[in-house]
């Protein structure tokens, strides 16, 4: 058996997880949070295309985080690729 499921099993939890400790993120902020945590993802294509989900949504919901105090920081935004570099505030690393 490859490591690939309990990989994705870890992540799965540590999103549902996110999602019990603040019960206003969705689904795909929590899973935001938990790739830049995890660095799996820190830029909003890397996510989309990890994840398989459409880049406009991933957008939607990062700017969502965003405009919450101290949950997330956008680092760089791409004009022309509409990319989006974020991180986490060091505070709420873990």
């Amino acid at each position: 058996m490859s490591e690939e499921p309990s990989e994705v099993d870890r992540f799965l939890a540590l999103v549902t997880a996110a999602q019990e400790g603040d019960a206003s993120l969705t689904v795909m902020q929590a899973a935001l949070l938990v790739a830049a945590e995890l660095d799996i993802a820190r830029d909003s294509r890397s996510f989309a295309r990890t994840l398989g989900v459409a880049h406009s949504l991933v957008l939607r919901e990062l700017n969502a985080l965003a405009e919450r105090e101290g949950v997330l920081e956008i680092v760089r935004r791409n004009s022309k690729t509409m990319r989006v570099h974020y991180t986490l505030p060091p505070r709420c690393s873990r």
